[in-house]
């Protein structure tokens, strides 16, 4: 069921809809029907004198959830409470949310359902697995290694659409791994000598049948994943020679 009322504590994206001497009447852009009010004292830290030198009819703004009325549907707000950093990454955020209801509604269409059965089919699953559609749709636009495991219609189609419309915000590269061992316990070595690469931040590794593992680095810059994988790779070598496993790396096209 979809959420339909904030908690407090949440912190989210609001229009100015009337602006009155002692507060502020607005809409909560995310939650469609919810109208909140921002007190004059949740304008701004010290006094007040008139309050549209702060507000402004049909202003878009950030405010944090004081209190929830389940009842009437009314919510407490302010506007003091919210920083900078926390305008700027929710706003952003915002963003991502209507751009990636936008691609969903045109992937809809190219596969002749509904906005909502692709949302049952496939959206509520990378929403859950991704934290948000739109880094599925970041990370369908890297083109790499997008939900392996899923063979399905729409994920060709999510991923044509990915390439087209989103810009990924890393690079991810990799390649296979090929390690075996003579060892009586040699997938305990072998588990042994990728252990603190599994451990490092952007890496991945996969098992891609025996003796294939696959190996993916995600950073920022293509030079720096670059030189990352490499180092990595040396570093799981040597550790293969010392765990008495064999080590041959090759990358992938």
């Amino acid at each position: 069921m979809a959420k339909n009322l904030p908690e407090a504590g949440d912190v989210v994206v609001v229009t100015i809809r009337n602006v009155k001497k002692f507060g502020a009447d607005v809409t909560l852009d995310e939650f469609p029907g919810t109208e909140g009010f921002i007190h004059i004292a949740e304008v701004a830290t010290g006094w007040v004198k008139y309050i549209k030198d702060y507000l402004r009819e049909g202003q878009k703004t950030v405010c944090k959830v004081l209190s929830v009325d389940p009842t009437r549907g009314n919510v407490e707000l302010s506007l003091k409470r919210v920083n900078d950093h926390q305008k700027r990454a929710k706003i952003s955020e915002w963003k991502d949310e209507q751009k990636a209801k936008k691609l969903m509604e045109l992937l809809a269409k190219q596969l002749k359902k509904s906005y909502d059965e692709c949302m049952t089919e496939f959206g509520n699953e990378l929403q859950s697995e991704y934290g948000s559609i739109y880094a599925a749709f970041e990370d369908a636009a890297s083109g790499e290694d997008f939900m392996p495991t899923v063979k399905a219609k729409w994920k060709n189609a999510f991923i044509k659409i990915s390439k087209e419309n989103v810009t990924p915000p890393f690079v991810k590269i990799g390649g296979y791994i090929e390690a075996y061992s003579l060892q009586p316990n040699g997938v305990d070595l072998i588990k042994q000598t990728f252990k603190d690469v599994e451990e490092e931040e952007g890496v991945t590794i996969q098992y891609a049948g025996a003796p294939r593992y696959r190996i993916v680095v995600r950073e920022k810059e293509y030079k720096i994943a670059e030189e990352k994988l490499k180092k990595l790779v040396q570093n799981i070598t040597e550790k293969g020679k010392k765990e008495s496993v064999v080590v041959e790396f090759s990358r992938s096209n």
